[in-house]
């Protein structure tokens, strides 16, 4: 009796998940269309994203890498003294 209640829920299950996947395969109209509109109303928008936060932790992480890799090559350098 296990076996059949095991088999009827993954029967089912299986049934469940080919019906939520193939949704999109009805889908109509002009996607196309639709990704340029959005795009067109949010270009702004990303530009100033991009131009006032991206832009600026960029030049702050090669800020930091160059003072570290001067620190390195500073101690890398450095005469060592004898005791």
């Amino acid at each position: 009796m296990y076996k059949k209640t095991k088999k009827l829920i993954a029967l089912l299950f299986a049934l469940i998940l080919c019906m939520a996947l193939s949704v999109p395969a009805y889908a109509s109209g002009d996607v196309a269309s639709a990704v340029q509109s959005t795009w067109t109303a949010a270009s702004e928008q990303i530009k100033s994203v991009v131009n006032n936060v991206v832009f600026p932790a960029l030049d702050m992480i090669l800020v930091i890498f160059f003072f570290v890799k001067l620190g390195s090559a500073y101690f890398d350098c450095a005469p060592v003294r004898a005791m």
